[in-house]
């Protein structure tokens, strides 16, 4: 993958958490926090479990140690999960504006949440990232549908489709 091809991924990874973000949003506040038994519990857990490994990430990729990922308790609300992902969002779509081609290449050297040393390309990482975040929004899918809700497709071609609809208008 070249530069611009992580721009674009990092473009569709935002287009994919707001369309997910929205689908969530007619939930109740009971719905919002249900324990469904899912990896992380309920899709707020989850939401703020995408937000916080994007978060967690890119303050690696800056150099900095975050001690873990944000508590889901501290979001009791969609708009705080959405509020708190806008500033990880702005930060990460910069940090992916502003790397060089050298950058993918670059060494990051950083330690997981369970304390081991990592050592490797930037590049992977970036990959990692984005196919994370659309793991568990898939995850988010299922829960909405167990809920009754209706979940919106998050897929790459939409994504890819929607920007070719709005390049002809």
């Amino acid at each position: 993958m070249d530069i611009q091809d992580f721009r674009t991924l990092y473009e569709y990874n935002s287009w994919a958490n707001h369309r997910t973000l929205d689908s969530c949003a007619s939930l109740t506040p009971e719905q919002f926090t249900r324990d469904l038994s899912s990896s992380f519990g309920s899709v707020r857990d989850t939401l703020v479990h995408i937000m916080g490994a994007e978060w967690i990430w890119l303050e690696r990729w800056h150099g900095r140690v975050p001690a873990g990922l944000p508590a889901a308790r501290d979001f009791p609300d969609i708009e705080s999960v959405r509020r708190r992902w806008a500033e990880v969002e702005r930060d990460l779509t910069d940090f992916i504006a502003s790397l060089t081609p050298e950058d993918l290449q670059r060494t990051i050297q950083f330690k997981t949440l369970a304390g081991v040393p990592i050592s490797q390309a930037l590049w992977p990482c970036l990959q990692h990232l984005a196919n994370h975040s659309t793991y568990h929004r898939g995850q988010i899918a299922t829960l909405l549908r167990q809920l009754g809700a209706k979940p919106v497709s998050t897929d790459l071609i939409g994504f890819y489709r929607e920007q070719s609809a709005k390049a002809s208008a």
